[in-house]
């Protein structure tokens, strides 16, 4: 169960405590998030659905320390990144944090090598070519190292993006509208690879989405609206998922 008195056997990768947003100040302030309490386990991979201004984007964000939350606290693991600053948050993140994006993201002058090695190669750190064949293996991507990304499909491109995610073995992937750009036959297939990720090298994946057809790939779907939690369905149908979104908000 993802609320505030959270039970489950495996360990958390990823828990909000409070957490509060607004944007803007005074009588003007807009809200994002009212008092969020959820925990993630490791190993999991949980979508978040809501309307338009629900505050998934921001939760998201606020999760992967992109964003720091107005009060409340943020844990990845055993760190609070919600506390951290400066560049002790960026190189957390850095090291921690993998983040797919709708847009991929991907330099164009960079082979997929060298964009998936890039975290890397800003830390300071030589890539490991095993874990590298390895990831891209994964992906469905091994024999496209040299290639760069305008020789990609839309689909290839994101599995470039999502082996960019994976390859500092962070404590969890956060992706935003990871299908938004894609087809609907390859954003199947990007989903099946999410899927993998969690069940075949262990990673946690926390997914915002506006597609039911995508929420039902995760083992967990959370809803918000008006920035608050508005229950949650595991091992959900799309019908499911469809009418409990039909009705957020009036519970």
């Amino acid at each position: 169960m993802f609320t505030d008195a959270t039970e489950f056997s495996a360990p958390a990768a990823l828990q909000l405590q409070g957490v509060s947003k607004s944007y803007g100040s005074g009588p003007s302030a807009v809200p994002a998030l009212r008092n969020v309490s959820l925990a993630v386990p490791q190993g999991s991979f949980t979508a978040i659905m809501g309307p338009s201004g629900s505050g998934k984007s921001t939760l998201l964000q606020a999760a992967a320390g992109l964003d720091a939350p107005d009060h409340g606290r943020v844990l990845l693991g055993d760190t609070e990144i919600s506390a951290l600053r400066g560049k002790a948050l960026t190189r957390f993140r850095r090291d921690h944090v993998g983040f797919v994006f709708q847009s991929y993201n991907l330099l164009p002058q960079l082979t997929v090598a060298r964009n998936v090695t890039l975290p890397l190669l800003l830390a300071g750190r030589a890539p490991d070519t095993a874990w590298l064949n390895h990831v891209l293996d994964a992906v469905g991507l091994s024999g496209f190292g040299e290639r760069k990304p305008q020789e990609l499909s839309g689909g290839q491109q994101q599995r470039a993006a999502i082996a960019r995610a994976l390859i500092t073995r962070p404590a969890a992937v956060f992706a935003d509208e990871p299908t938004g750009a894609l087809d609907s036959a390859t954003a199947r297939q990007v989903l099946d690879l999410l899927r993998h990720t969690v069940s075949e090298l262990g990673q946690t994946v926390v997914m915002v989405t506006h597609d039911p057809m995508a929420a039902v790939s995760a083992d967990t779907v959370i809803f918000l609206a008006d920035g608050q939690l508005d229950g949650s369905l595991s091992g959900a149908t799309v019908h499911e998922v469809t009418e409990h979104v039909a009705y957020l908000g009036e519970r």
